[in-house]
């Protein structure tokens, strides 16, 4: 009885190193695979008869131990679009099924992958080397994610279309050691609805101390002359202002409307309106705020021929843009940028977790299903609720470690070896207990 069972036994053990070496070269084939993770072998015996008196030869049994969340080597990339996760978690991703109307069809079931390797299709969809499309979560107008909906990320091309400027932003300083009748003249730029840029001249002429007048002149609009208003500086027309702040507001003409309330503190903006050809096109003249040092002040300059220093001219309002790339963030925000200078966040990525991630199947192409002992996928944001963090311009590589595979290579060899003479020994005493017989 013995004899079969040492022979079972060693057939037995012949089949359980022939899978770890199987395990071995899936390893060492996969050693450059972007996101790939080993799997190493457990062997379990099975036993028949064991106690004090007897043991029985049993078997052994060679399983797969998944090492899906142990960390591979995270590595700069040249490609600016791909993602590596420092720590535990997955990328969503989705896999075609077809196509309709010439656009990709997804299949309904959810994939997961460590597979960072992503890039702009033709459809402008993210997809890595083993053609999975990265999901994320939509974002709206604002940049905040819409954590109800996982779908498949496609970078739509367009222009950003043209934003007439609503306000100027205006800080500056005027020389209150000027004489009377001294003029300075600053220039902001506006852009109209069509996205063409106009200028609007701001001259500055003292009238008296701690007053001056402030003439605005739009030479490319329907009517140059928008209109003048008078500046008042210093506590005399407001209690509390500091000296050489903004005190008030006076005489305004032509387009030109002063704020309804002038109150320590209170914002010191007026609003103009020009016409460039586009219709009536208001626009907020921010000046900071009166009896506060911000904004526009007077002080005593000490060039022997003062003039206006500005410290900020700004506008908002943008030209046509054109899509010029696309840059991953860290958070896992998706940004089309375009040519004028803006940006715009239209996705982001989250990450998966799993309670048991050495439970989940297996798939072609790095990827993994969820099975009932990996437990429910957790879809969150990056580096929150047990993920990782997003590194970007990077990818994970291989968790394998060739050095470690080539022992385990050896040392799988010699075990299938001695299993071999192990069959070879059962085989020829059981030849001899046949041979009794004759």
């Amino acid at each position: 009885m013995s004899l079969f069972g040492s022979l079972t036994t060693a057939i037995s053990g012949l089949t359980a190193q022939s899978r770890a070496l199987g395990d071995i070269s899936d390893n060492v084939a996969n050693s450059q695979t972007v996101g790939y993770k080993r799997v190493d072998t457990s062997f379990i015996s099975y036993v028949t008869t064991s106690n004090a008196s007897v043991n029985e030869p049993g078997a052994v049994v060679a399983r797969p131990d998944y090492t899906n969340n142990i960390q591979g080597t995270v590595q700069a990339s040249e490609n600016s679009l791909a993602l590596a996760i420092s720590g535990q978690g997955f990328f969503s991703v989705a896999a075609q099924r077809g196509t309709l109307n010439g656009q990709p069809v997804f299949d309904d079931r959810q994939f997961f992958t460590r597979a960072g390797d992503f890039k702009l299709d033709q459809d402008g969809y993210l997809v890595n080397g083993s053609g999975y499309y990265l999901q994320g979560w939509p974002s709206d107008a604002a940049g905040n994610p819409d954590r109800t909906t996982l779908k498949p990320i496609q970078i739509s091309k367009q222009v950003f279309n043209p934003v007439a400027t609503s306000q100027i932003d205006l800080a500056a300083t005027l020389p209150a050691n000027a004489a009377t009748g001294t003029t300075n003249t600053t220039q902001a730029s506006v852009y109209d609805s069509l996205g063409e840029l106009h200028a609007v001249n701001l001259t500055f002429a003292k009238t008296a101390a701690d007053k001056w007048s402030l003439s605005l002149n739009a030479p490319g609009a329907a009517t140059p002359a928008i209109g003048t208003v008078e500046l008042n500086f210093g506590p005399t027309t407001l209690a509390g202002a500091a000296s050489g702040t903004l005190a008030s507001f006076s005489g305004a003409t032509g387009t030109i409307v002063p704020p309804t309330s002038s109150a320590l503190n209170d914002a010191a903006n007026l609003t103009f309106t020009a016409d460039f050809g586009q219709g009536p096109q208001a626009v907020t003249l921010a000046l900071g705020q009166f009896g506060v040092a911000k904004g526009l002040t007077q002080y005593t300059s000490n060039s022997s021929n003062p003039e206006i220093t500005v410290t900020n001219l700004a506008q908002d309002g943008v030209p046509l843009g054109a899509f010029r790339d696309l840059t991953m963030q860290e958070n896992g925000d998706v940004v089309v940028n375009y040519t004028n200078g803006q940006s715009r966040v239209i996705d982001r990525v989250p990450l998966v977790a799993f309670n048991d991630p050495e439970q989940l199947q297996r798939l072609d192409g790095q990827a993994f299903m969820r099975t009932p002992e990996s437990g429910e996928a957790r879809v969150t944001d990056a580096a929150t609720n047990g993920v990782g963090k997003l590194v970007t311009g990077s990818i994970e590589s291989s968790n394998v470690d060739i050095a470690a595979e080539f022992t385990k290579l050896i040392v799988a060899q010699r075990a299938y070896s001695a299993n071999t003479k192990v069959v070879t020994a059962s085989d020829e005493m059981l030849q001899d207990t046949i041979n009794m017989r004759r």
